[in-house]
């Protein structure tokens, strides 16, 4: 068992949400799905109750609460890419599969959580500091999906 493991609340369709994580990023995987004991307040006994997940290596579980305590913002995966290709691949599949774009490269999936699809060129642009990250950063918040191209030519000026 991990020291430590992010808990993400859905209400009733974690597994389907792992699973789509892990047929969409590198390094996740599906683990142990935990079946209900018993009925409780948003369940009934059988139902998968907590699913143990990775995504891009990093541990989490979902537990299916109920819809008490939907996302928000406040928490998202930001996932580093290394170019236009890969910033769509992921930004796609999550729009496409029933999720929301939202702005400066964030977007929705389908069942609430927040993903920032962040290009390693923004990220380093942003470290640099000074002019190159003001022409970055203004760049970036004319964008939902992030245009690469459009933020190298911003670095360069």
């Amino acid at each position: 068992m991990n020291k430590n493991t992010i808990c993400l609340w859905y209400n009733g369709n974690a597994e389907d949400a792992a699973r789509f994580y892990a047929a969409t990023f590198p390094n996740s995987s599906v683990g142990t799905v935990h079946r209900a004991p018993g009925d409780y307040p948003d369940g009934k006994k059988g139902d998968a109750l907590v699913v143990d997940f990775t995504v891009c290596g990093i541990p989490c579980i979902g537990l299916n609460g109920g819809p008490q305590f939907p996302q928000t913002e406040a928490f998202s995966f930001q996932i580093a890419t290394e170019d236009q290709e890969e910033t769509d691949r992921y930004w796609n599949a999550i729009v496409a599969h029933g999720g929301a774009e939202s702005e400066c490269g964030w977007c929705k999936d389908k069942w609430g959580l927040n993903w920032q699809i962040t290009p390693r060129t923004l990220t380093e642009a942003m470290a640099a500091g000074g002019d190159e990250a003001k022409r970055a950063f203004d760049a970036m918040m004319t964008m939902r999906k992030i245009d690469v191209a459009k933020i190298d030519a911003a670095r360069r000026g």
